[in-house]
């Protein structure tokens, strides 16, 4: 995942309810019992973790029972410490005290919960990309330290690994055209880290890696899960030892056993600690609302790429503040310009202006003399049914079908619906691209370059190139 471009904004839940999210998960509910428990007779040892003789204490306090008590125990005192929910207070006598930040999870705002919870998600992270304890035993040699090249184990590697496969998660889960709350099989979120794009069958030496990471995915989703990061449905016990099995769910799933293989959902919470993690590794994570309470040159600017339903919400929320006449006239003074990003501006600004009422008609009656916004004030007023709208010149309308197109080529790329919009201008004006190349507008050259590509007529096509170059010259280029 590159950090060059933006990605999709995400919504996300109000803070205080993520914050609510945060204190009722199993582990840092757990982690915040034990540092209200610990005493001046707690004992930690040289690696902060809670001592063996007292984990069966710490377990019965936080009812658990079991094989994994003890250990349950000793990853929430461990996060605890982690938190700052514990304090060690002198680490040679392994004596702790109450932490400072125990009290911003009753007292604190919801920021101060979700830092506190983020710590903890860092520190369950950490712990994912670690290899199987007995593992790690068998690895350490006579001197009690841990020989690496014996366990075939990378932490960078895997913690990277690990990144990107939440990535993926992430984007699928923010991505208008992924599949949202749905959760996503295991093997495809596998896959998707290890199959090459461009592979058409893979190889059974792919599936096996593919087989392999699965196996590993569910180990760490399982850990991840307690955290409130993820919701996982783990693979089937059964399968557990049938690694062609693994392999043939690799390859491909049976949308009726699809649960076999494990599903896996980002929660509400695991997006909000995902983001914050893509923000603090650089990359550009708008959020739904982040522009709120910005001027309508950084909404404009800001929506620029954001799919159609996003935009629409934050437009939503950003109109939502404001007095429907005075967000009008701020919209159309932001959507002016004649540089590349303005015809762009001006579509987020007509699909802007499109949720204001009535209260908006004396801004765009304003405008309608205006080379750059007359056009689209005509069609905001003809289609709010209002009476009494001149009529458009046909260098307007022209104007304004060369800066619709370069707005959908910006918005789109060569999409199908661009085609369509190209084919049918085309049929409905047969003298369209004499007239065309003529225009004043700075993208005339590019649209009939566009329009030369994505015409599935020869002829037509032909023209709409001829134009280009016209147009091009008489820009001087």
């Amino acid at each position: 995942m590159s950090d060059s471009s933006p990605l999709p904004p995400v919504r996300l839940h109000p803070e205080a309810e993520l914050a609510r999210d945060a204190l009722s998960t199993p582990l840092l509910a757990r982690a915040a019992r034990l540092a209200r428990w610990a005493g001046p007779d707690t004992r930690v040892d040289a690696g902060g973790g809670l001592v063996e003789e007292q984990l069966p204490a710490a377990a019965a306090v936080l009812g658990l029972s079991g094989d994994d008590a003890a250990a349950y125990a000793s990853e929430a005192f461990r996060v605890a410490v982690d938190t700052g929910l514990v304090e060690i207070v002198d680490e040679d006598a392994g004596t702790v005290a109450v932490g400072a930040d125990l009290a911003l999870l009753t007292g604190g705002s919801p920021q101060d919960v979700l830092a506190v919870w983020l710590v903890a998600l860092e520190t369950v992270l950490a712990d994912a990309s670690v290899p199987d304890l007995d593992d790690l035993v068998d690895a350490m040699d006579a001197g009690g330290e841990i020989d690496l090249s014996t366990l075939d184990w990378d932490p960078e590697a895997d913690a990277e690994f690990l990144d990107g496969v939440l990535g993926n998660l992430y984007l699928l889960t923010v991505s208008e055209d992924g599949p949202g709350d749905t959760p996503v099989p295991l093997p495809a979120l596998a896959a998707s880290m290890i199959v090459p794009s461009d592979m058409g069958e893979p190889t059974n030496d792919v599936l096996e890696q593919v087989s392999d990471a699965m196996m590993r995915l569910d180990d760490q989703f399982r850990l991840l899960e307690p955290v409130g990061l993820v919701e996982y449905h783990p693979v089937d016990e059964a399968l557990m030892a049938d690694v062609e099995a693994a392999e043939e769910a690799a390859a491909a799933v049976d949308d009726t056993d699809v649960s076999r293989y494990g599903m896996v959902r980002l929660t509400p919470l695991g997006l909000y600690g995902l983001r914050a993690r893509l923000l603090e590794a650089g990359f550009e994570s708008p959020a739904v609302g982040d522009l709120a309470d910005k001027g309508a040159d950084a909404l404009l600017d800001g929506t620029a790429t954001f799919p159609q339903a996003a935009a629409h919400a934050e437009t939503v929320q950003w109109l939502a503040g404001r007095e429907p006449l005075a967000a009008a006239r701020e919209l159309l003074a932001a959507a002016r310009g004649l540089d590349a990003g303005a015809p762009l501006r001006r579509l987020r600004c007509q699909q802007a202006l499109s949720l204001v009422g009535a209260e908006a008609e004396p801004a765009l009656r304003e405008v309608l003399d205006d080379p750059e916004l007359g056009g689209l004030a005509r069609v905001w007023l003809t289609e709010a049914g209002f009476s009494d709208v001149p009529p458009p010149s046909q260098d307007l309308v022209f104007w304004l079908t060369v800066d619709t197109l370069a707005a959908q080529l910006a918005a789109e790329g060569n999409s199908d619906e661009l085609r369509a919009l190209v084919e049918g201008l085309a049929a409905q004006h047969s003298g369209f691209f004499a007239a065309a190349w003529r225009v004043e507008h700075p993208a005339t050259a590019d649209v009939l370059e566009a329009m030369g590509r994505l015409h599935p007529d020869k002829k037509i096509a032909k023209e709409a190139r001829k134009a280009a170059f016209k147009a091009r010259s008489q820009q001087g280029g």
